[in-house]
């Protein structure tokens, strides 16, 4: 139980902030491509790399850290449940091309990102 409560915490967090880029994304940019889902899915692996980054530079107490911001509060950001239905909305509408595009981008983009953001901090001094 005692590990429950930062995850929890955290989650609601980060489905909240996930919830709000959303809304902001959807309204700036309307509902023709995913971009809210692939943001915060780009955002949180970057998130993610400079959490992994800091822990392992750290080496002590990163635990409660852990739970709170990678488990929860990045595991309640971040959407690849919706990447997959949103991939599958796009090719069932005949977008195979974006589909495509969507899938990549999504992949390689959060990819690139968490390693910046290990390579990010690996360049700071201890």
């Amino acid at each position: 139980m005692n590990s429950l409560f930062p995850v929890m915490v955290g989650g609601a967090v980060g489905a909240g902030a996930r919830h709000l880029v959303g809304q902001a994304m959807l309204a700036r940019f309307g509902p023709g491509f995913p971009w809210w889902t692939l943001s915060v899915n780009i955002v949180g692996s970057l998130a993610m790399g400079l959490l992994i980054g800091l822990l392992a530079r750290s080496g002590t107490g990163g635990e409660t850290t852990r739970l709170f911001v990678g488990v929860g509060m990045l595991g309640g950001f971040t959407t690849f449940s919706s990447f997959s239905m949103e991939f599958w909305l796009l090719f069932e509408r005949g977008q195979s091309v974006q589909a495509g595009l969507y899938v990549v981008a999504s992949v390689v983009g959060a990819l690139l990102a968490c390693g910046a953001g290990m390579i990010l901090i690996r360049q700071l001094p201890a």
